[in-house]
């Protein structure tokens, strides 16, 4: 009798460790993040300073048949909202507006390995949080790691629901196509008289080729772009208004990279440089962060690294 007590409460053990061993293997690592911003910056879905990270999306004959890399920051950011009992939806869909080169925008668009990633995404979570993270594509190139595949620079950002529809209402490379249309409809001799029609004909014919230009010929280019954004958070943050999307300017900006150009060069340095002092000054901004002293001496330490920048390497001493 008492052996078979012994082996019933042995028995009763045994499974109540099974049952604590599966809970401890089933638990959800996302769950353990404390923000989508926190999981965005501990899973590197963006180059260390913020900017876009490469990612492959088409391999090559070497690697055929492996998992795109372009699909992991949604796939991460998904799988965080679904082990917070949220629902993960789109909610924007992307133009790829950041990309400027048309072939490169076709290719990228024509890829089902980036257009099932990219957009704004809503998570709606089970305690009544919701957030919006933007992943956007910013240009299209060989893979720097493997030679036979292409890659696509990504970028994700947590974003609040204004501040997204803003974006993604003017990010078309398209978006003054409609108005150009209208233009060309107001303009349209129809109505004229039959006799002053057939004498205007000669006339009317180099604005009907003119409207005929595609819009993306009327695109600005990386640079013009970018120093958009310079020019906008330069003014915002100086005048102490709109400081969360003049830091977000000035960080676009910066994801630009170093482009052609001796002025594209100086607006890199300097948006770098804003994106810096939004981090370190700027609460509303730096709060989205988990740690933005760190994020902006990794800009810091960029500029005045590889760029010799002065006042990079001033800020990095007052930082110390």
């Amino acid at each position: 009798m008492n052996f078979k007590k012994l082996l019933m409460i042995g028995s009763f053990g045994a499974a109540l460790h099974g049952c604590s061993s599966m809970g401890n293997f089933s638990a959800d690592p996302m769950a353990g993040y404390a923000s989508a911003q926190e999981l965005i910056l501990k899973k590197n879905l963006n180059q260390p300073d913020g900017a876009a990270k490469e990612y492959v999306y088409a391999w090559g004959a070497r690697h055929q048949g492996a998992d795109p890399e372009s699909l992991l920051p949604r796939k991460y950011l998904s799988q965080y909202c679904h082990a917070k009992g949220g629902s993960f939806s789109l909610l924007h869909k992307s133009s790829l507006g950041l990309v400027k080169d048309g072939r490169a925008r076709n290719a990228l668009a024509s890829s089902s390995n980036v257009s099932q990633g990219i957009g704004a995404y809503q998570c709606k979570q089970r305690n009544g949080q919701r957030w919006i993270v933007s992943i956007e594509p910013i240009a299209e190139m060989r893979s720097a790691q493997y030679a036979d595949a292409r890659a696509v620079r990504l970028q994700a950002q947590i974003m609040d629901a204004d501040e997204a529809q803003r974006f993604y209402r003017n990010s078309s490379p398209a978006a003054v196509a409609p108005k150009k249309a209208n233009a060309a409809a107001a303009k349209s001799p129809a109505a004229k008289p039959a006799a002053l029609k057939g004498a205007e004909d000669k006339k009317e014919l180099p604005a009907a080729a003119e409207t005929a230009k595609p819009p993306v010929q009327l695109a600005d280019t990386p640079q013009q772009q970018q120093m958009k954004y310079y020019v906008a958070a330069r003014r915002d943050i100086n005048s102490g208004r709109n400081q969360v999307e003049a830091c977000n300017n000035a960080q676009r900006a910066y994801n630009y990279g170093r482009l052609p150009g001796s002025a594209a060069s100086n607006v890199y340095a300097e948006s770098g440089m804003l994106a810096a002092r939004c981090l370190t000054g700027i609460p509303s901004y730096s709060s989205r962060f988990s740690n933005p002293k760190a994020q902006a001496q990794r800009i810091l330490q960029n500029l005045a690294g590889n760029h010799n920048h002065a006042g990079a390497k001033h800020m990095l001493k007052q930082m110390k």
